[in-house]
């Protein structure tokens, strides 16, 4: 039988004490991958011996970065995964939790057909317990057909985005007491008024025959905060709810200090184990007005941009730590204070970083423009449910999207879907991305995709742009300075109307990073270069004005909007129209030494942004000796950072930078390696390239290709940990540049499922 498809995923895993079993055990290594599935390949004497020994997250094909066919991707694939209960789990209740497999998925334990699983966004979970066999050799068996089925949202039409293939998000073992706790919702209520504020705790139970004893406690790290208990309880509806009050301490959940806490909840019956439920919630209240976005009581200007989840070579199977990073980089590097996860639910890990480092996020529903027949919007509404419940209890969530991404109007199908997230969660609002002003409002937000410039000025009272500029102007990194220069202003601009008017929520550009597409979108190359950073994640030009719009306190920036060059403009003697992108008040310009001209921020053009970008002319330079530029940020009249830009054009420096010096040796930890090829002053080049051969010694491997063929100066690979600790050594080699190594340590992991 299948349970609830909310599951535990977003629960931690909690140790089990003596003698008992851990409720969540990691079933992610030794999985046998036998590629296309044939007839019999999920029955238990099936040979497959000859099958590849795979760890999870995987993917069922391995692709270049770009310029390959999707449909080598689209088929029927096997996986198979032998493994023993653990001991002590008998008498108890056992589950399959998977995260995420593209894009159905039949399952079988020991040649029993448990279900099939539509869609590969959202998580799914059976029971094994009735086909166990306690002291032998278990079977479970997976098929995943990764073609796009009509029958499964977001297929049915074109859409613009790949979906790959595979079990590309974690597999968990789940071991429970007759009685368990499937789900808790954690809802703080009344948060502005301390003396009032409490959390309203939900805890879903499943299996409960009689009267329970429940406790539920509010932690701050090791500190409880605040508890209640309600013993003989009987359970109605297979619910228990509990309030904890007393809350007029609590810090709320903020951009700048995302404080979290821990609830866990605890259930126990006479003569029958306890089963404990851990949760991680913030106290915070975020909410759409008329007068714009309120994050505890303060005006926010949303300032964002969306992001696909799939990656080079491997699409969305990417492990926790590199999932996570994005939403570093996001919040970090480019100072975004929201995300839109276009276009569906994104993996758990990247809604635990959002929670970290304050990024807020809007969530919604698989899907791109296509609405298909009844059963398939049934799958739909199946999708509301399954991300609400999976993620009520992230703090950094503060919009469901529940309407299919610039789909047409369908009054019976989103009043289902809008019912939905309201019942389940009425603590946040609704929003549902559209691209044309006449559209039906069902939901409470009206987010909508507005690719013109000026934007239309907003037509309801709750209004949040959701997607610009992106497709109407991609961009490369080798594109010519004024195309590079064009792309960045265009974001200033809208970001300059956005932050005029409060009837504006704010917006969320389209997009984060480069991503995979079919051959009919983008570039021809199966890439849309729509974002501000490329598909490695590594900056463009544009990327400097999301990340110039942060107080200095925070980071002093200065990124200059073009390529240093005398002739890349029709106008010789320099690169002509420039901008620089920077949070500092005045600069000042050198040729060498000597003063070219002084700059301030361009607030004639950019008036309602705090920190405007600096734009100029450099024309009718002498060209017999190209030299150096430096560029001077100052603050207050102090001169707080300094930057150079040669003049030589020669391919100086390889650098090589990996994201993280440390690795678990899981057999799918992995860290971003980035390759760089800069000028004597650190900036990259943008026409360089070469083949980077790469190598490594130690318990680690490469993915990607190897030699990288470096294109505008830079590109990446990504180092995947083995199952053994140990040091790894990177070396990589240009053709010119010479040799590079870095040293990354590989610790021991946890045990895992046998």
């Amino acid at each position: 039988m299948a349970a609830s498809s909310a599951l535990l995923l977003a629960q931690k895993a909690t140790p089990g004490s003596a003698g008992t079993v851990a409720r969540i055990l990691p079933m992610n290594r030794n999985w046998l991958f036998g590629g296309k599935a044939v007839a019999g390949a999920a029955d238990t004497g099936f040979d497959d011996r000859r099958f590849e020994r795979v760890t999870l997250p995987h993917s069922n094909k391995t692709l270049p970065w770009h310029s390959f066919d999707d449909q080598s991707y689209e088929y029927v694939s096997i996986y198979r995964r032998h493994f023993k209960p653990p001991a002590g789990a008998q008498g108890q209740r056992v589950f399959v939790d998977f995260e995420g497999a593209m894009t159905a998925a039949v399952v079988t334990i020991n040649g029993y057909k448990l279900g099939e699983h539509l869609g590969g966004y959202t998580p799914f979970s059976y029971e094994l317990t009735p086909h166990l066999k306690w002291s032998a050799d278990n079977l479970l068996a997976v098929e995943v057909d990764s073609t796009e089925r009509k029958d499964i949202p977001p297929f049915g039409n074109n859409i613009d985005y790949l979906t790959f293939g595979g079990i590309y998000r974690e597999v968990n073992l789940r071991v429970v007491p007759q009685t368990f706790i499937d789900n808790v919702f954690a809802k703080p209520v009344n948060v502005m008024d301390p003396a009032a504020r409490k959390c309203v705790v939900r805890a879903y139970v499943t299996g409960a025959t009689g009267a329970l004893d429940v406790a539920v406690e509010l932690r701050d790290g090791s500190r409880i905060i605040q508890k209640a208990a309600k013993p003989g309880e009987a359970v109605k509806d297979g619910i228990v709810e509990m309030e904890l009050g007393g809350l007029e301490a609590i810090e709320l959940w903020d951009l700048d200090r995302p404080k979290l806490y821990d609830v866990v909840v605890r259930l126990s019956t006479k003569g029958a184990p306890p089963d404990e439920y851990a949760t991680r919630i913030g106290f915070r209240d975020g909410r759409f007005t008329p007068a714009g976005f309120r994050l505890n009581g303060k005006p926010i200007k949303l300032r964002g941009l969306n992001r696909h989840q799939t990656f080079p070579y491997v699409g969305g199977a990417m492990p926790a730590r590199v999932q996570k990073r994005d939403a570093l980089v996001l919040r970090n590097e480019l100072h975004c204070n929201i995300v839109r996860t276009s276009h569906y639910p994104q993996s758990r890990h990247f809604l635990d970083a959002c929670d970290e480092v304050g990024l807020l996020v809007f969530e919604e529903i698989p899907g791109w423009q296509h609405i298909g027949d009844q059963a398939w919007q049934d799958v739909a509404v199946r999708n509301v449910g399954e991300m609400v419940r999976r993620d009520w209890n992230h703090p950094s969530i503060v919009l469901w999207g529940v309407r299919i991404n610039e789909s047409p109007d369908n009054h019976e199908f989103y009043t289902r879907t809008n019912a939905l997230a309201h019942s389940l969660d009425d603590s946040r609002q609704t929003g549902g991305v559209r691209t044309f002003a006449e559209s039906e409002l069902l939901e409470d937000v009206f987010t909508r995709n507005d690719f013109g410039f000026p934007l239309v000025t907003p037509n309801h009272p709750l209004y949040l742009n959701t997607e610009f500029n992106g497709h109407m102007f991609s961009t490369k990194h080798v594109d010519n300075v004024e195309h590079v220069v064009e792309h960045t202003l265009r974001h200033a601009r809208v970001h300059n109307q956005l932050a005029g008017d409060d009837r504006y929520a704010g917006g969320i550009a389209w997009c984060a990073f480069d991503y995979n597409t079919h051959a009919n979108f983008g570039s021809g190359d199966r890439i849309c270069y729509h974002g501000v950073s490329d598909i490695f994640r590594i900056p463009k030009k544009a990327a400097g004005f999301y990340k110039s719009q942060c107080d200095p306190a925070e980071e002093i920036v200065l990124e200059p909007a073009f390529n240093w060059s005398a002739g890349d403009h029709p106008t010789a003697g320099g690169p002509g129209k420039v901008a620089f992108c920077s949070n500092c008040d005045h600069l000042k310009l050198y040729l060498d030494d000597k003063l070219l001209k002084e700059l301030d921020p361009d607030r004639a053009n950019y008036a309602n942004l705090k920190y405007p970008p600096f734009v100029t002319q450099i024309v009718n330079l002498a060209l017999e000796a190209w030299r150096d530029l430096k560029i001077e940020g100052y603050i207050g009249g102090k001169l707080v950072i300094t930057k150079t830009l040669s003049g030589a054009g020669v391919d100086a420096d390889l650098k090589v930078e990996p994201d993280d010096t440390e690795l678990e040796a899981n057999g799918s930890d992995a860290t971003r390696v980035v390759l760089r090829v800069t000028d004597q002053f650190g900036n990259v080049q943008q026409f360089a390239s070469g083949a980077v051969s790469v190598s490594v010694t130690g318990p680690a491997e490469i993915v990607g290709e190897n030699p990288f063929g470096i294109v505008g100066g830079v590109g990446a690979v990504w180092l995947k940990a083995k199952e053994t600790a140990g040091t790894v050594r990177l070396t990589a080699k240009h053709p010119y540049l010479g040799t590079r190594t870095v040293d990354i340590r590989v610790k021991a992991a946890a045990a895992e499922v046998v």
